[in-house]
């Protein structure tokens, strides 16, 4: 019980550190987008294409890093529901015993 309440304060960090990354991505994914159009010819909608092609990568990185925090609260999730698990179960044994 001990180790799942200790990974579990563990996650707390660790969604920390992913939206973190996730915040740095997007700043990225903005920042390369707005000078691609910036710096882009024709009409509006082909500077939105051209922005869009060239901030692809950022586009990606972006996308894995929101993959990340996903996948931490996830885990944070799975792990809190096996606290709840190891507590109920550690209560119907203390119960069992009374009898």
């Amino acid at each position: 019980m001990q180790t799942l309440v200790t990974t579990s304060r563990q996650g707390i960090d660790a969604l920390y550190e992913a939206e973190t990354a996730l915040a740095h991505a997007e700043h990225e994914l903005d920042t390369v987008e707005a000078k691609a159009f910036l710096t882009a010819d024709g009409t509006v909608a082909e500077r939105q294409y051209i922005a869009k092609h060239k901030s692809a990568d950022a586009r990606l990185a972006r996308d894995i890093a929101r993959a990340g925090v996903n996948r931490v609260r996830t885990k944070i999730r799975v792990l809190e529901g096996e606290v709840m698990a190891q507590a109920t179960i550690s209560k119907l044994v203390q119960a069992e015993m009374r009898l």
